[in-house]
């Protein structure tokens, strides 16, 4: 696995590391020996999958409130997504800053989101699905969320968001 880190401390874009030969590739996805070289929680405990129908649509921006942060990894396994993460640690340098990536099904990149993290994708293109595995398991109270368009990020989709939650767009504006 290759592993790069984002301009925001702690946040890491993970590449497959490819053994090719003439029937493809093979190579590493996930290994907790290599997450903890990197200092990064690999304590897995639930995967989920999302699928969207439409592109431009819009899932976030979402994290989980104290105690129940989650730790997440992030891969598009069908179509292509901008994937979203804002640091929303106030003692950390990069707090309140962005940032974004194309993860698609052709390139197998996959994006590490500490906790304390807002995330959240828009779609690229019809059909798009997203494997996200987390260190928490997921406690409906305690989610929370920020609006995709508020000013206090000035996030820049590369496509207009055209499908989003009543949920999702009814999130408050950012409050430090």
């Amino acid at each position: 696995m290759i592993f790069t880190e984002t301009n925001l401390k702690g946040a890491f874009l993970i590449e497959i590391k490819k053994l090719e030969d003439e029937r493809g590739f093979f190579g590493r996805s996930w290994c907790a020996n290599e997450m903890a070289e990197h200092g990064l929680k690999s304590n897995l405990c639930q995967g989920n999958t999302s699928f969207s129908k439409t592109k431009g649509t819009l899932r976030g921006m979402h994290f989980q409130h104290d105690p129940y942060q989650e730790t997440k990894l992030i891969r598009c396994t069908r179509g292509s997504i901008y994937d979203v993460i804002i640091d929303l640690r106030k003692d950390s340098p990069s707090y309140k800053q962005w940032f974004g990536v194309e993860l698609t099904q052709d390139n197998y990149k996959m994006l590490y989101v500490p906790e304390d993290f807002g995330h959240g994708f828009v779609t690229l293109e019809d059909n798009c699905e997203v494997t996200y595995l987390v260190t928490q398991f997921y406690t409906p109270g305690a989610e929370g969320g920020i609006r995709f368009n508020d000013p206090a990020f000035n996030i820049k989709w590369p496509v207009e968001p055209v499908v989003v939650s009543e949920k999702d767009v009814a999130h408050p504006d950012y409050v430090i």
